[in-house]
């Protein structure tokens, strides 16, 4: 669980990221699952796009991914859902959330 200050640097990192996938009406395949979970390995902190005909909430599409991830959401604006997760790839510079 991140607390408000990590959440809070979270967000003004995530500001000058942009998108790297999108949540449409097919909803969250396993396909898409494996492509966030292999740029979160390789960047901890990535932004999402959730579309417009997508069946759901924002919030909640944003924290099923999050779950099914084993993420954290930290924050949904509008329809764009920020996710982070430690990677545990070595080599990766990871981000300081102290």
């Amino acid at each position: 669980m991140l607390t408000s200050k990590q959440r809070s640097k979270l967000k003004s990192l995530a500001a000058n990221i942009t998108p790297i996938g999108q949540v449409g009406k097919d909803g969250i395949g396993e396909n898409m699952l494996k492509s966030f979970s292999d740029c979160l390995e390789a960047r901890e902190l990535i932004k999402i796009n959730i579309l417009e005909n997508a069946d759901g909430v924002p919030r909640e599409i944003g924290d099923q991914l999050a779950e099914r991830l084993g993420a954290e959401c930290v924050i949904v604006i509008g329809r764009k859902a920020v996710l982070y997760r430690r990677s545990q790839k070595k080599g990766v510079e990871h981000i300081q959330l102290n």
